[in-house]
Parts: structure tokens; C-alpha cells; sequence
């Protein structure tokens, strides 16, 4: 199952991991711009409504800055030992809530020395698709390959919490990293920037707020006036909120109208896209003592006021790097633990 078989040999002799992926960030720096990359935006956009050529290109440029970087790439696999890696076949169940929301996965299982099972969700399938092909064309020899639940020795799966039981029982007794719902807060001190609150307003919106760094739950202190500024919305994200707010209307329950959204006093993560809950906090303590509660439930938390292992500055949510591990799990000790 995991003996170092001539194809990783080959393998081996294949063109560095940071070479690879390096090249494949220099490859996306026109995207958007070349036939091929346009073809392929069109059709993502056709298989799925919610993706946005916008946000599909700020997605490519994010992972092209903060994860194909040959410096970043150099610095990140210098903290692990890949020599440990024994060469196994790993599945990625892949999620498609927003574009190439898999990659990460795919980048840590080919570094790590790994053969990638990739079976892409079908609602972004033609970006990762066309990601895997530039790969191919930069290297031929990389072990990438359609998922074959024959050919499994290990797994990587992100969905939903319903999805993720059924994760459990398909690959029970093999090792595996399940991923289900997560959640991203925001923790203000009253005293943010503009610059910031701009920085907010993208780490709520981007993406019509279907990631799970989504900004959805804000922490406020009490007294303090705080307005959300209106943003450019998906026409779907806004069918959405122009629901949510007939149904807030005519349920009776009290709420402000933001413009793109709406805000709702309550602790507890929303379940509309388009509504935002607000906490009123009277001294840190309180909101230290929540996320500590909460953290299982949460993915990052956007503040400059408060300490956390997965906080992030404003306007970086949806730029994760390198070291930004999915539910705080290190994917490639994961890997090379194998």
C-alpha cells in the first residue's frame, strides 16, 4: 500500500514541488485576461450561478499571492520533514462553496509526496479542472488523478455536517481529515479605521458570503453606532436578502436594513446568507470567554483587539496563506504523519 513504487521513483525526479507551483502562479497571472481562462469563467459561471467572474478572479489572484510565492512556498515546507512522506494514494473530497475552495488540499497532498485521488465537487468542477490541466502541462508527471475509491489509503473531505457523517462511515478505518460547518466572527473596538470597516465589509461579502471565512457574526461594543456600508451584490445574494427581510418583516422580528443585508441583535451564527448577527459586548471577557466556547465552531476571527490562534487582520479573511490551516488542522503533519 505504501511501498515507494517506481512511479513515485519517477516521481522523485520530477521538477520540485515549489518549482511546480510557482510556475503554475506565474501561469494564473493571466487569468481572466488569455481565451482559455476566459472560456473557463464563463463556463464555471454557467454550472454555478453564485460563482461571479469577479470573484473568481480574486480567488486565483489571492492563491497566486499568498500560496504560489516561491520565497512563501520555500518558507512554509522548511518547517516539515517530507522525507517522512511513505508515498500514499489520498482522496480529496472536495467542497465547491466558492471558487477552488479544494486547492489548498491539492498543494499540501503533492508536496507532501502523495498520489492526489481528486474528485471535485460538481459545483467547481471547470476551475479545478482547469487548474489540474495547467498542472499537467507544467509537469506530466504529477500524480494527480480522478478519485477511485479502490485506490484509497487515506482521505481529505470537506462538506457539510450531514456530508461529513457520511464521510465518517465511507472511510472508516483508514486515516482521514474531515472538514464540516464552520463559522467566522469579526471583534471591533470601536475604534476601526475606515480603511478596516472596508476591509470588514470584503471579509462579509466576498464570495456572497458562502465560505466558511465569511464574516457572519460581529462583536461590538456597547454604545458604539456601528453601520455595515453597503455593498455590490450578486443578483442571487440579493434575491436572498430581499427574502430575508420579508420574512424578518412579516415574522415581526426587529432588525436593520443595511442595504445588502441586514443585521440582527443575536448570538448565535445565522442561518441566511444575506443577514449578520450582532453581539453587544460591555468588556472583552465576555467575548473571550464565547469564542472559547465556540471554538470548534469557528474558522477565523477577524480583530485587531483581541488575541486568537486563527485571527486574521481586516479585508484577509478570504486570503489565507500557506500556514492558515483549515479548522486549525495542520494538513501536511496530517500527510507526512501517514
Amino acid at each position: 500500500m505504501f511501498g515507494v513504487s517506481s512511479f513515485f521513483r519517477n516521481f522523485a525526479a520530477m521538477k520540485t514541488a515549489v518549482d511546480i507551483f510557482t510556475r503554475l502562479g506565474e501561469r494564473l497571472a493571466a487569468f481572466g485576461a488569455d481565451e482559455v481562462s476566459k472560456k473557463a469563467i464563463e463556463q464555471a459561471q454557467h454550472e454555478n450561478g453564485w460563482f461571479t467572474p469577479d470573484d473568481m478572479k480574486y480567488s486565483v489572484e489571492a492563491i497566486r499571492e499568498e500560496m504560489l510565492d516561491a520565497g512563501k512556498l520555500q518558507t512554509w515546507l522548511s518547517r516539515y520533514d517530507c522525507s517522512r512522506s511513505r508515498h500514499a494514494d489520498v482522496a480529496i473530497i472536495m467542497a465547491g462553496n466558492i471558487p477552488l475552495v479544494g486547492f489548498y488540499d491539492l498543494l499540501c497532498v503533492i508536496t507532501a509526496g502523495h498520489k492526489a485521488r481528486v474528485k471535485p465537487s460538481n459545483k467547481d468542477r471547470v476551475l479545478m479542472s482547469y487548474i489540474i490541466e495547467l498542472l499537467r502541462d507544467i509537469e506530466p508527471e504529477i500524480p494527480v488523478f480522478d478519485y477511485d475509491r479502490r485506490h484509497v489509503d487515506a482521505v481529505i473531505a470537506t462538506g457539510s455536517d450531514n456530508a461529513n457523517r457520511y464521510f465518517k462511515a465511507e472511510y472508516a478505518g483508514i486515516p482521514s481529515l474531515l472538514r464540516g460547518n464552520r463559522h467566522s466572527v469579526a471583534v471591533l473596538s470601536g475604534h476601526e479605521t475606515a480603511k478596516q470597516i472596508e476591509g470588514l465589509k470584503s471579509d462579509i461579502f466576498r464570495y456572497s458570503g458562502l465560505g466558511c471565512r465569511n464574516v457572519s457574526l460581529i462583536f461590538v461594543p456597547r454604545g458604539y453606532d456601528f453601520r455595515l456600508p453597503e455593498a455590490e451584490a450578486s443578483a442571487k445574494y440579493r434575491n436572498n436578502y430581499l427574502q430575508n427581510r420579508a420574512v424578518l418583516a412579516m415574522t415581526g422580528r426587529t432588525f436593520e436594513d443595511h442595504g445588502s443585508c441586514v443585521t440582527v441583535e443575536s448570538d448565535e451564527f445565522p442561518t441566511a446568507l444575506s443577514q449578520i448577527n450582532i453581539v453587544r459586548y460591555d468588556n472583552i471577557g465576555e467575548v473571550e470567554e464565547w469564542l472559547h466556547r465556540h471554538d470548534d465552531e469557528l474558522q477565523c476571527v477577524v480583530s485587531e483587539t483581541i488575541g486568537h490562534s486563527r485571527r486574521v487582520d481586516f479585508g484577509r479573511a478570504q486570503r489565507p496563506g500557506l500556514d492558515d490551516c483549515p479548522d486549525d488542522k495542520d494538513v501536511m503533519e496530517f500527510l507526512l504523519d501517514l
